[in-house]
């Protein structure tokens, strides 16, 4: 038997596509709430239906959420509220966040009912790493501004993760390959229901499939972390060289170069003092003493 729910509101995630993934804990949250703040009342009808209960809804979404959400937070001091996403996990890729951050204000219960997520899903299903990754929602859709944030994140080590449409797919893909290098990536589509697939590739691979034939469905791209970067150069080392011991003397030059490009540290001390010409020679009283030292452990 179920324990009565306490005022407050209640973060239910809801299926994604198969139905028997309704949690028994989010089926009793929805069958007792007073309210239910959804996105879509004909989506979330549905889902009540299927649990064979009727619940009064509000739409709360991007366009009403700041009229909407006052009398939803009075209404949480003495009655469960519960808010849901047309599918998956509110809050991602929605504005359920400012309902929860003023709920916690207002010093109401906050509760999450756990369950589908998109993004969580397709990572299981693309045989990416999945020790680190990154959501990143959607891109934008102008050229311009989706190359500046695919360039924000090109340098993280971590597996992405983004949401996008069957039309932008392609598009979408091909930029990707161009700010990111051609990575190992998937697509997935139509998760948990019937034609469910994850198609991977390289980026390039998957922009040409979907060129001419845009999947329909909801679509998560899942991107690989990028490869290990390449060992710095000489060059690299004494260019990096360079610029430290126009701040540091040789021997803590030497070792900052070091440990930012993993070279060896004593053939960068030696390289330091080679690269040190008579007049720039100021070394702190024992600095070059030390040094020497240094070098020869």
């Amino acid at each position: 038997m179920h324990a009565e729910l306490l005022p407050g509101l209640y973060i239910v995630a809801t299926p994604i596509g198969n139905l028997g993934d309704l949690s028994p804990r989010a089926a009793q949250v929805l069958s007792n709430a007073a309210i239910i703040a959804v996105e879509d009342s004909r989506v979330t009808a549905g889902l009540l239906r299927h649990i064979g209960v009727k619940r009064p809804m509000t739409p709360y979404h991007d366009h009403n959420a700041d009229a909407v959400r006052p009398g939803l937070i009075a209404r949480m001091g003495s009655e469960v509220v519960a808010l849901v996403s047309d599918a998956g996990t509110p809050l991602i890729s929605d504005p359920g966040y400012k309902l929860v951050r003023d709920a916690r204000a207002a010093g109401h219960l906050v509760a999450t009912v756990p369950g589908p997520c998109a993004a969580v899903a397709a990572l299981t299903l693309a045989g990416l790493p999945t020790d680190r990754f990154l959501f990143v929602g959607f891109l934008p859709s102008k050229q311009q501004a989706r190359a500046e944030a695919i360039a924000e994140v090109a340098g993280i080590r971590a597996t992405l993760v983004l949401y996008e449409s069957g039309p932008r797919l392609a598009a979408c893909l091909t930029a990707l390959a161009e700010g990111l290098g051609d990575r190992e990536a998937g697509v997935a589509r139509e998760i948990t229901k019937k034609f469910e697939e994850c198609v991977t590739g390289t980026l390039t691979q998957l922009a040409a499939r979907y060129a001419d034939s845009p999947p329909k469905g909801e679509i998560v791209v899942i991107v690989a972390p990028p490869g290990a970067p390449e060992p710095a150069s000489d060059e690299d080392g004494d260019a990096a060289l360079a610029e430290a011991l126009t701040r540091l003397p040789a021997s803590k030059a030497a070792g900052e170069v070091a440990k930012r490009l993993g070279l060896d540290r004593k053939t960068l001390y030696a390289r330091a003092m080679a690269l040190k010409s008579p007049s720039r020679w100021r070394e702190e009283p024992g600095e070059g003493l030390s040094d020497d030292a240094e070098a020869h452990n």
